[in-house]
C-alpha cells in the first residue's frame, strides 16, 4: 500500500522513464549553452513522489549535471522562478552531503546567493519537509 500521495511500486517504472526522458532533455539544453534551462527543466516535478532511492538517486544525478554546468550564479537567479528555490535548497544540501569538493564548493556558491534572494524560510522549509524529501 502507497503512502498518500506517493506511487505504488508498480510504478516506478513510468518514473525511471520520466528521468530518462528529463536527462535527455537536459543534455540537449547544456549543449545548447543553456544552463539555466536544464535547471528549471531538472527541478520541475521534483521531488519525486516515490520513496525508492533508486529513483532519488537517478533524478539527483540530472539535477547535479544541471548545478554543475551554472557558471554565473546571479544571472541563474535572474532568470530561475521563485517555485524552484525550495527544491533546488533540498538539493543544494543532498550536494553537500555527498562530501565531493566540486560539488560542495558549487552547492555552497548558489546556497549563498539562494539564501540572500529567498530568505532564512527557503532553508527552514527545505529541512522541515521530511515527507517529500530528494
Amino acid at each position: 500500500m502507497a503512502t498518500e500521495g506517493f506511487v505504488d511500486d508498480e510504478n516506478l517504472e513510468a518514473i525511471v522513464t520520466r528521468i530518462e526522458q528529463k536527462s535527455r532533455k537536459i543534455e540537449s539544453l547544456l549543449k545548447q549553452s543553456k544552463p539555466v534551462e536544464a535547471l528549471k527543466t531538472a527541478l520541475e516535478g521534483s521531488p519525486l513522489k516515490t520513496r525508492d532511492e533508486r529513483c532519488k538517486s537517478a533524478i539527483w544525478i540530472v539535477v547535479h549535471r544541471a548545478i554543475m554546468a551554472i557558471k554565473d550564479v546571479d544571472a541563474m537567479f535572474s532568470s530561475l522562478d521563485p517555485e524552484y528555490y525550495d527544491t533546488l535548497m533540498k538539493y543544494l544540501y543532498r550536494g553537500l552531503a555527498t562530501g565531493d569538493r566540486p560539488t560542495c564548493d558549487q552547492c555552497l556558491k548558489i546556497h549563498e546567493k539562494l539564501t540572500e534572494k529567498a530568505g532564512l524560510g527557503c532553508i527552514l522549509r527545505s529541512l522541515a519537509d521530511t515527507v517529500n524529501t530528494v
